[in-house]
This record gives structure tokens, sequence and C-alpha cells, in this order.
């Protein structure tokens, strides 16, 4: 690593930050971020779908284990958690440039169809993968809506100069309305945005959030790496 080239770790302080990204000015501008930001906003239909399967299949084998019928039903949990666990990380590979190990497979102690139940019983990958579908889906709620949120207020603020002369000239307003009440005592107050220092400090908070949003999104996915690294190997 050269010195022009800077891991968000260092510049962030993380330990766990991943590989090496863009440096804070360049980082709005670069593939890098937004690689991150799909993975998050990939990991919310995921996590809903994860979720989904990982409660109705734990809740129906709990409800079958009066029978012996649960037993399959469970191990098909921890079957289909490997697999969900191999997305996870392939996905990390993909779009968050972290190498993630693939687990040793499934062992059996026994053939046969009995022998694949007990062998996925015991898989304890199968159940971390599990545990990881169900934790995931509120943590993937929150990661989706913080970096959307930023970058889109982030980027109509910054554009703000370049269409606020629709205001004026398709409304009644002298340019965009930051409020507009009338008080108990009849007294009216309204604002708007007109002169060019206004409109340029919206433009300047709006890329206040366009430079905040990559290390927002790297926080986040370091917190998916340590997930995945955990849970999904």
């Amino acid at each position: 690593m050269t010195s022009q080239t800077h891991t968000y770790a260092a510049r962030y302080g993380g330990r766990t930050a991943g590989p090496a990204g863009p440096g804070f000015w360049r980082a709005p501008f670069s593939a890098a971020p937004y690689r991150e930001l799909g993975f998050l906003l990939t990991a919310l239909p995921l996590a809903v779908l994860g979720f989904a399967f990982t409660v109705a299949l734990f809740s129906a084998g709990l409800g079958l284990l009066v029978t012996v019928l649960g037993l399959p039903v469970l191990a098909a949990l921890t079957a289909g958690g490997r697999g969900f666990a191999a997305l996870e990380r392939h996905r990390a590979r993909t779009l968050l440039d972290t190498e993630v190990g693939d687990p040793e497979p499934v062992r059996r102690s026994r053939p046969g169809f009995w022998g694949a139940v007990t062998a996925g019983l015991s898989d304890g990958l199968g159940w971390r993968a599990a545990l990881y579908q169900f934790l995931m889906l509120p943590w993937s709620i929150v990661a989706f809506v913080l970096p959307v949120v930023t970058l889109t207020v982030g980027w109509v603020l910054a554009a703000f100069p370049a269409y606020q002369w629709v205001f004026a000239r398709y409304t009644d307003w002298p340019g965009y309305q930051l409020y507009d009440f009338t008080t108990d005592a009849g007294v009216h107050h309204e604002y708007y945005l007109t002169s060019n220092w206004q409109i340029l400090g919206v433009s300047f908070l709006g890329f206040v959030f366009v430079f905040l949003t990559p290390p927002l999104v790297r926080g986040l996915t370091n917190v998916s790496r340590l997930a995945i690294r955990t849970l999904c190997r």
C-alpha cells in the first residue's frame, strides 16, 4: 500500500474496516462506496426472505417435535441457512471486496435419509446462519434507510442552485418557501430562500450530507462484514 493509498480503517479509526478505499474527498465520486451501498440496498429484500424462511421452518419444526416430523424440518432449516450463508459470502466478496473463507461441508456419521437429518441437526454453521437471518432483518432496515436518506437528501440539496429558479417562475413564491405560519396572536411569519448566499448555503449543507454518506456506508457495512465472518462461515 503506497503512502497515497489510505484504508477506511486508518481514516475512520476502525480495525475491521476492510480493504483500501478512496479518500474522503474522492469517495462520493468513486465506485466503491456505491458498491457497498448496493450491498445494503439488496440486503433488505434478502433479509426479509431469510427471516421469513427461518421463522417459518423453526416454528414448524418446534411445533412438530411432538412427532418425528419436526427433525427433518429443523434439518431443512440448517440446510437452508447454509444456502443463505453461501449467498452472503458471495455478496461480501463481490460487493464489499471482503474475502470470507468457505466452511467445511456437512459431515454425515451414517448414510441415508436419517443420516442427513442428524448431520443437519448437528451442523453448527447451519444454526449460526439461521441466527444470522433472524438478527439481520432489523439491522438491514436501519442500514437501508439511513444511507438512502442521507444520500438522497444530500444530492437534492447540493443541486439546489440548479433548480431554485423554478419556484419564482412557476409559483407565487419569490423563492423556495422554508416556512409559512400564523401565530395565535395573528402574526404571520414566512421565510423564503432568495439570496445567493442562502442558495449556496443550502447547496453546501447538501454536500455535507453527500460527503458524510460514504463513511456512514462503510460503518454500516463493517457491521455486516463482522456478522458474515462470525455467523456465515
